[in-house]
C-alpha cells in the first residue's frame, strides 16, 4: 500500500516510479534533473529509502489531508536547521556529523508544525498529526534490552569484530567524522571511527558474495564489488544504507577489478568494472550501467584496467594463453575500442603484476628468474627483459612479485628478502635496497600534484619500524618512526597510510597495520592509537579452564564487604525497590553489585560462574578470555602454527583439555593441548602445542613425524591428571600421548575396551575399528598401535550422500536412567550409550541449494548407529526433505532440523531411544530377592531390546547453529539453544519437542508436564537469550554446566562473541542479584513490630474484659 502522499507525488510527475521493496521513489537520470531542477526540495527525496515507511503506513494508512492542509515533505523547510560546528586542528580532527536524539525530535516537530499552520481545522488533521508524532518519537528512540537498567552488564556481554582486513579506504575529509572503510575476508564491509576503532556501521554479506574491491565515489558512497565481480553496490557512507544495487553479468568467470575515474558522463561520475570477462561502465549516482564491452580473445587474463590521468581512456592489459600480452584502449566515454596490440613472449608470464607508471608495468617470466617491462606508450606495446641475477648476484631461487602501484618503483621478493627496484626514465632497472627483515610494502598515495609517497613497515627484534617515502626520492623519508610491538602479534601482513596537514602546514602520517593474528592497529607520532583482535571473529575451537581456587593470599570466601557499605547498598537497592532512586543512585548501585559481583576476579568463586574461555583462532592464535566481563587474560601465538619453510601452510584442528589437577592441587596450573597440521589434506604432517591454561606460556611443542587424522580424547588421566588422547593419522594407526611409561601401562590395561569409529563423507562410508597391540610395517613405536576393521557400512552412492554426523558430548552429566510416565503409572528406562551415532543421508541431487530439486527426487535418512557394533538401531526416511541438516544429540534423544519441500517450511524432528532390557525391573518383588539387572554391566554386544518414539514439527527459521543446555548433575530440565538465520540464540524448552505430546492429553499427562500437541514449534520473543544483539555470522553455540545445578554457561560465536548465564528451569537454587535482603529485613521488623503491639493490645483488651 503506498501512502496517498506518495502516491500523489508518483501520480503527478510523470517518469517518477515507486520501488516497494527498497521504500523509495525512483526516477531515471533525466527526469531527476528536470525534477530537481524544478522543485530543488524534491532531491533529498528522489532514489533514496524513506526511512520506516512501512510503521508510517500503518500510522497514515489512507488518510490525506485536504485544502490547505495538503503538503508534502519536500513543502518543509528544512534548510534553516543550523548545525553546531566544532573547531578543527591536529589534536581534534573529528566532527560528529551525526545528530542527537534532541536535534531530532526537534526537527520532527518543526515540521509537523508546518502542517498546523493553517488557521482552517480539519477534523482529521490534528488526530493524523498527533499519532504521526507519537509514532515517529517513538521510533527516534533507541530499544533497550529486557532489562532492569541497573542489571546490565552484570552476566552477559557481547563483543563486536570484523575479520582480517583485506582492503581499506580513508575518508578523512574535513566534513564529518575521519573514518575508515574497510572490507575483510569474512565478507564484511565496515567503517572504523580513526579516534577510537569503534565500528561505525558494517554490513555482513553472504557467505559466497566475497568482496572484491571497494572505492569512495563523490564523497558520499562506498562503492563495493563482490560475488565474484557480479554485484555492484553503494552504501551511504555515514549512516551504512544501501543506495543502489547493479548486477553485472559476461560471458565467462574471470579477475574482478574496480577501478574510480575521473570520467564524467553527462555530469555522471563514472566508475570501470572488468568482471565475468566484460567491462562496465557504471554511474555512481544510481548504479545504471551506462556501456560495456566484451573481449574477443578467449584465453584473456586481464591484470590490470589503469587510466592515465587527464585522459578519457582506459587501457585494458592482460596476458593470453600465458605466452601473449594483449592490450585495449577503450573510449571511456562510450566504450568504443580505439586501439589493440598484442605482443609474443616465448618464455611466458606467471604470478602478479606491478605497475610502474601509467603505461608500464613489470612482470616475472614463467620461470621467475627473469623481469619483464612492458611498455605500451600511445598503444605501442614493447617487452623488455632483465635477468633478475643481473641486478641481485645472490639471488637464490625464483622471485614474486609484490603487488603495487607506485610510480617508477616495485618490490620483488626471493626467499626472505624484499628488494626493491627503480624503472628509470629510460626503462632501466636499478636496485634502491634490500631488505633482509620481514617487510611489508603499502599502495601509494597522492599527497600534492605530481607526488606520491607510500608506507613500508620492517621487522627489527621487538620493534617495527614505519617508514614513508617519496616514490621519486628513496632517500628522502617523509616519516621514519619505531614503535614496540607485542611480539604475540606475529609479522605485519598489510600497511594501509594516510596522510593529514598539521597546523604548521606539514604533513603527517597515520598507518593501519593488519598484524598476522588478524588484529588490526592504527599507528600515528610513533605510537598505537588504538588496536582491534580481530582475530577473534574466527574462532575454530573453544574449551574451558577452571580459575585457581587462590591467587594472591586471596581466598574467595573474602568478598564481605564493611557493614557501612553494605547498609548503604542495601539502603539504595530499597530505594530502586520503591522506585524512589535517582539517576545518581541508579548508577550507584549498578557500581556496587559489578563490584560485589566480582565478576573479573581471577580466583574460583563457589558457584563456578568465573572460567577462562580459551579460543583457538583461524590465525593459530591462543586467546584466554575471562567469563565475568569478556577481557582479554592472556593471549599466545602459537609457534608450532607459525609458517616456516617446514610448515607452509598450517592450520590448527582441535583444542582439548590436557591436565586439570584437582581442586587440592594448588601448586599445579592446567594446561590445554593444541592440535595442528600443516596443510589441509588429513596426510600432512600434525604439530602439536602444550600451553599453561593461566599464564599463557607455551609449555613445548613439537612437529610430529604422523600425520593427524582424527583427535579421540579418552576418559583415561594418569597420576599426574594427564588426560590420555589417540591421534589417527591417514594410515588408520593410532598415537598414544602423553608418552610415558605410567600412560602406557594404564592404557594397555584398558586395551580391549577402546573402539573408534572413522565417518568418509566423500566415499559414503562408515567404519569401526578395535586396536592391535602394535603398529604395522617399520613402525618401532611402542606408542603407536594398529588397527583393525571391526565392520563397515557402505551407503549406496546412487541414493545417499552423508551430510551430518553427531555424537553426545563425552562429559555429558545425566541424572537418572528412568523416565516415570505417571499416565501408565509405568517406567522406562533411557537408551545410554556415549557409542551412539546420528547420522544424516540425502539423495545426492539434494544435497545442493534449497528448491534445486522436486520433493520426488529428494529424500531424507537418519540412522542411528552403535559404533562399537556397527549395528543400526534405527532408521527412519522423509520423503520429500532435503538437507542441510542441524543435530544435536543428549542423554537418550536426538534433535534434528531440515527442510519439507512438500510443505515449503522447516522441520525439527525429535528421536528418543528407550532400553527395554530393562522392563522386567519395575517389579518391586524382583527388587527386594535381588532378580534384577540395574547393577549388571551394559554391554554393546549384549542383544539390544531398544524402542523409539518420534515426532516431527514445524519451525519458522533456518537454523545456523544447534546446542543443549548442559549442568552439573543433570538434574535441571533441558532446553534447546537455536542459532537462528537471524544470527540470535533461541532458547526452546525440550518439552516442546517431546515425542508423547498429544491433541488431548489426559489430566495426568498434564501434571505429567505434556504440552498439547500443535503442528508448529513456538517461538516466544522472550526467550531470546541473546535479547536484542545479534551474533554476526554465527558459527557455533557452546553450553558449559556451572557448579550451580540451575545455570550453564552459554558462549556463541562467530564475528561476533556472546557470553551469558542462563537458568533453563530459572535458579532455584539460589537468590537473584537483585534480591533486596534490606526490604526483608526490614518486613522482617515491621512483623516482629506488629506481633509485639497485637499482643500488648491484646493484653490490654483482656484485662479490661476481666474488670468488667
Amino acid at each position: 500500500m503506498v501512502l496517498p502522499l506518495i502516491a500523489g507525488l508518483v501520480r503527478e510527475e510523470s517518469g517518477l516510479g515507486w520501488d516497494d521493496n527498497m521504500k523509495m521513489i525512483t526516477c531515471d537520470r533525466v527526469t531527476y534533473d528536470a525534477a530537481v531542477t524544478i522543485h530543488p526540495k524534491y532531491a533529498p527525496f528522489l532514489n533514496k529509502k524513506i526511512e520506516f515507511y512501512d510503521e508510517m503506513s500503518l500510522v497514515v494508512g489512507q488518510d490525506m489531508a485536504t485544502g490547505s492542509f495538503a503538503k508534502t515533505f519536500v513543502d518543509i523547510d528544512l534548510d534553516n536547521v543550523v548545525e553546531g560546528s566544532l573547531p578543527l586542528n591536529f589534536e581534534n580532527e573529528d566532527v560528529d556529523e551525526e545528530r542527537t536524539k534532541s536535534e531530532k525530535l526537534g526537527e520532527i516537530a518543526e515540521a509537523l508544525k508546518k502542517f498546523t499552520e493553517d488557521k482552517t481545522p480539519h477534523p482529521f488533521a490534528m488526530p493524523i498529526t498527533h499519532a504521526f508524532l507519537l509514532f515517529l518519537i517513538f521510533s527516534s528512540l533507541q530499544p533497550t534490552l529486557s532489562l532492569y537498567e541497573d542489571q546490565v552488564g552484570l552476566t552477559d556481554w557481547h563483543q563486536q569484530y570484523i575479520g582480517k582486513v583485506k582492503q581499506a579506504v580513508f575518508h578523512t575529509h574535513k566534513t564529518g567524522r575521519k573514518r575508515v572503510v574497510v572490507s575483510t575476508e569474512d565478507n564484511v564491509i565496515a567503517t572504523l571511527d580513526l579516534r577510537r576503532g569503534e565500528i561505525f556501521w558494517r554490513h555482513v554479506l553472504g557467505h559466497n558474495d566475497v568482496v572484491d574491491g571497494i572505492v569512495i565515489a563523490l564523497g558520499k558512497y562506498v562503492i563495493t564489488l563482490s560475488s565474484e565481480g557480479s554485484i555492484l553496490r553503494a552504501w551511504n557512507l555515514p549512516d551504512g544504507q544501501m543506495v543502489w544495487e547493479s548486477s553485472l553479468h559476461g560471458p565467462k568467470h574471470s579477475k574482478s577489478l574496480l577501478v574510480m575515474t575521473n570520467v564524467v558522463i553527462e555530469k555522471d561520475n563514472v566508475v570501470i568494472i572488468f568482471s565475468n570477462g566484460r567491462l562496465h561502465a557504471v554511474s555512481c549516482i544510481d548504479g545504471e550501467v551506462l556501456w560495456n564491452k566484451d573481449f574477443e580473445v578467449e584465453s584473456l587474463v586481464v591484470q590490470k584496467v589503469i587510466q592515465p590521468p587527464g585522459s578519457n581512456f582506459v587501457y585494458v592489459v592482460g596476458f593470453a594463453a600465458s605466452s601473449h600480452f594483449e592490450m585495449y584502449q577503450i573510449n571511456a566515454m562510450n566504450g568504443e575500442l580505439r586501439k589493440h596490440e598484442s605482443a609474443a613472449f616465448s618464455g611466458g608470464f606467471s604470478g602478479e603484476v606491478s605497475l610502474v607508471s601509467s603505461e608500464t608495468l613489470v612482470a616475472l617470466d614463467s620461470t621467475g628468474l627473469i623481469l619483464l617491462r612492458i611498455s605500451f606508450h600511445k598503444g605501442n606495446v614493447s617487452i623488455q627483459q632483465t635477468p633478475i641475477s643481473n641486478l641481485v648476484e645472490d639471488s637464490l631461487g625464483p622471485a614474486v612479485i609484490i603487488p603495487s602501484s607506485i610510480m617508477e618503483l616495485f618490490a620483488i621478493k626471493i626467499n626472505a628478502v624484499t628488494i626493491f627496484i627503480r624503472v628509470t626514465g629510460t626503462g632501466k632497472l636499478e636496485v634502491v635496497e634490500k631488505a633482509n627483515h620481514e617487510t611489508a610494502v603499502g599502495d601509494a598515495l597522492s599527497i600534492s600534484e605530481g607526488q606520491q609517497a607510500f608506507g613500508l613497515v620492517q621487522h627489527a627484534g621487538r620493534d617495527i619500524h614505519l617508514t614513508v617515502k617519496l616514490a621519486h626520492d628513496w632517500g628522502g623519508d617523509l616519516l621514519k618512526e619505531s614503535i614496540k610491538m607485542d611480539q604475540q602479534r606475529g609479522l605485519v601482513h598489510k600497511v594501509f597510510i594516510n596522510n593529514y596537514v598539521r597546523t604548521d602546514g606539514s604533513y603527517g602520517f597515520r598507518a593501519l597495520i593488519v598484524m598476522e593474528d588478524h588484529s588490526l592497529l592504527l599507528l600515528q607520532q610513533g605510537a598505537i592509537v588504538w588496536s582491534r583482535e580481530d582475530g577473534l571473529a574466527s574462532i575454530i575451537d573453544v574449551t574451558t579452564s577452571e580459575l585457581p581456587v587462590e591467587r594472591a593470599g586471596v581466598s574467595v570466601a573474602k568478598v564481605e564487604l564493611n557493614l557501612f557499605e553494605w547498609l548503604k547498598g542495601h539502603m539504595l537497592k530499597l530505594k530502586g525497590t520503591l522506585m524512589l532512586a535517582s539517576p545518581e543512585d541508579i548508577a550507584a548501585i549498578q557500581y556496587m553489585r559489578l563490584k560485589s559481583s566480582e565478576k573479573s576476579k581471577m580466583t574460583r568463586d563457589h558457584n563456578g560462574f568465573r572460567k577462562l574461555l580459551i579460543a583457538l583462532t583461524r590465525a593459530g592464535k591462543l586467546f584466554a578470555l575471562h567469563t565475568g566481563d569478556g577481557r582479554i587474560v592472556w593471549s599466545l601465538l602459537l609457534q608450532s602454527l607459525h609458517k616456516s619453510e617446514a610448515c607452509q601452510h598450517p592450520i590448527g584442528l582441535n583444542l582439548c583439555p590436557w591436565q586439570v589437577p584437582h581442586h587440592h592441587a594448588l601448586d599445579e596450573n592446567p594446561s590445554v593441548l593444541v592440535v595442528g597440521r600443516c596443510g589441509p589434506s588429513s596426510d600432512a604432517p600434525g604439530v602439536i602445542s602444550f600451553v599453561d591454561s593461566y599464564t599463557g606460556k607455551e609449555l613445548s611443542s613439537s612437529s610430529l613425524v604422523h600425520s593427524v587424522a582424527q583427535v579421540i580424547p579418552l576418559p583415561y588421566t594418569d597420576s599426574t591428571e594427564q588426560r590420555f588422547h589417540l591421534l589417527i593419522d591417514a594410515d588408520k594407526h593410532a598415537h598414544l600421548y602423553p608418552k610415558t611409561p605410567e600412560a602406557i601401562g594404564i592404557f594397555r590395561r584398558e586395551f580391549s575396551n577402546i573402539y573408534w569409529y572413522s565417518v568418509e563423507d566423500d566415499n559414503g562410508i562408515i567404519k569401526g575399528y578395535a586396536l592391535k597391540s602394535k603398529c604395522d610395517g617399520n613402525v618401532a613405536d611402542k606408542f603407536c598401535f594398529g588397527s583393525r576393521e571391526l565392520w563397515s557400512i557402505v551407503l549406496p552412492s546412487e541414493s545417499e550422500k552423508i551430510i551430518a554426523t553427531v555424537t553426545r558430548k563425552l562429559n555429558e552429566a545425566v541424572h537418572t536412567q528412568a523416565k516415570l510416565i505417571a499416565a501408565d503409572q509405568d517406567v522406562m528406562y533411557k537408551y545410554i550409550s556415549r557409542n551412539l551415532l546420528f547420522v544424516a543421508t540425502v539423495a545426492p541431487k539434494a544435497s545442493g541449494e534449497i528448491g534445486s530439486v522436486t520433493p520426488e527426487e529428494s529424500w531424507l535418512v537418519v540412522y542411528l548407529i552403535d559404533t562399537v557394533t556397527g549395528f543400526v538401531l534405527h532408521r527412519v526416511t522423509h520423503h520429500g526433505s532435503q538437507g542441510p541438516v542441524e543435530a544435536v544429540f543428549s542423554e537418550n534423544w536426538v534433535v534434528y532440523h531440515y527442510f519439507n519441500l512438500r510443505a515449503h517450511r522447516y522441520e525439527m524432528s525429535v528421536i528418543e531411544i528407550y532400553d527395554q532390557s530393562r522392563a522386567d525391573n519395575k517389579d518391586v518383588w524382583k527388587l527386594v530377592v535381588g532378580k534384577h539387572n540395574l547393577t549388571s554391566p551394559i554391554s554393546s554386544y549384549s542383544r539390544s531390546e531398544v524402542v523409539t518414539k518420534s515426532q516431527s514439527y514445524f519451525f519458522t527459521h533456518s537454523l545456523k547453529a544447534i546446542a543443549v543446555t548442559s549442568t552439573a548433575k543433570g538434574i535441571t530440565s533441558k532446553q534447546l539453544l537455536i542459532g537462528t538465520i537471524g544470527d540470535q540464540v533461541l532458547a526452546l524448552d525440550k518439552r516442546f519437542l517431546d515425542p508423547r505430546r498429544s491433541v488431548n492429553p489426559t489430566q495426568a499427562e498434564r501434571e505429567e508436564g505434556i504440552i498439547p500437541l500443535t503442528d508448529s514449534l513456538p517461538i516466544i520473543p522472550q526467550s531470546y537469550i541473546t535479547h536484542n544483539l545479534r551474533v554476526e555470522g554465527l558459527r557455533g553455540i557452546i553450553t558449559v554446566p556451572a557448579k550451580l545445578e540451575s545455570t550453564t554457561l552459554v558462549f556463541a560465536h562467530g564475528l561476533d562473541l556472546f557470553f551469558t548465564h542462563f537458568a533453563p528451569s530459572r535458579t532455584y537454587d539460589s537468590l537473584t542479584e537483585d534480591f533486596s535482603c534490606a526490604l526483608l529485613l526490614i518486613t522482617i521488623v515491621v512483623l516482629v513490630a506488629a506481633i509485639f503491639v497485637t499482643w500488648v493490645l491484646s493484653q490490654r483488651k483482656e484485662l479490661q474484659d476481666k474488670w468488667r
